[in-house]
């Protein structure tokens, strides 16, 4: 069994104080960083129980919250149609390059922390799948998990909605974990089709999974849960993060066809 410590600290960024929340094994020693972003709705039940089913499994997970610009430290935001209203307003109120200092700021604190190795990922739920892209951009981010990544396909992130997600995708030189729910309204196939297109074009390394599944359906709290793929996915990113934020498995060029050998 796992023990588990948890706390939070501010983190400095440029538009201020970035209330952060922190979940990691008890047990001396240090582990490899995750950056975690939360929904819209910022550090909710279902977030801290993703957090902490995370920092379980052997990581020290940090979990910003996305909006400390415009909302009081420790702020949570309903799962109901106001607190959907504000996370959506917001969302596209905050301007982009807040939300990439944000990021730095979240990843520098992680890399030094007391207890990380230096060794990082990022992972990220609905809004927050579009932030873990983003900020996969970052040197030292070796593997990346995007939970049904909203907005991506169409450039809908930070003020004026047009995000450059898609034209950055070469920046990205960890390994990405891209899911999806065929039955989320939020990312219909075309827009998929699209997301997909750019990581092909641009030679990233990732893995893609599209399941029978509704937008929201790893959040353990409402209609749209669903456990079986909810567990299934949590073994997918657990199974990345394993393999790509310890000592070996670093990414390997192709072998020219020219030199390989025939057996």
């Amino acid at each position: 069994m796992t023990i588990l410590d948890s706390e939070f600290t501010d983190v400095p960024t440029p538009s201020g104080p970035m209330r952060t929340s922190v979940f990691r094994p008890a047990a001396p020693g240090r582990y490899p960083g995750l950056l975690l972003y939360s929904e819209i709705f910022q550090v909710t039940g279902p977030i801290r129980r993703t957090a902490a089913l995370l920092a379980g499994h052997g990581f020290v997970v940090a979990v910003p919250e996305i909006y400390h610009e415009f909302e009081p430290a420790g702020t949570v935001l309903a799962y109901d149609t106001a607190g959907a209203e504000r996370g959506n307003a917001l969302k596209t109120t905050k301007e982009l390059g807040g939300y990439d200092n944000d990021a730095r700021a979240a990843l520098e604190f992680l890399r030094t922390h007391p207890h990380c190795t230096g060794r990082l990922g990022v992972i990220g739920i609905c809004i927050g799948g579009h932030l873990a892209f983003r900020a996969a951009m970052n040197p030292g981010v070796a593997a990346a998990v995007c939970f049904y990544a909203t907005d991506l396909h169409k450039r809908g992130l930070g003020r004026g909605m047009n995000d450059n997600s898609l034209d950055r995708v070469a920046e990205i030189k960890g390994e990405l974990l891209m899911i999806w729910g065929r039955q989320d309204p939020h990312v219909p196939a075309e827009g998929r089709a699209r997301v997909h297109a750019a990581l092909a074009a641009a030679g990233t390394h990732f893995t893609w999974h599209e399941f029978n599944g509704a937008h929201a359906f790893l959040r353990d709290e409402g209609a749209r849960y669903d456990p079986e793929l909810a567990l299934l996915c949590y073994n997918l990113a657990l199974g990345l993060f394993r393999r790509k934020l310890g000592e070996g498995d670093l990414r390997v060029a192709a072998v020219p066809a020219a030199t390989e050998t025939k057996h």
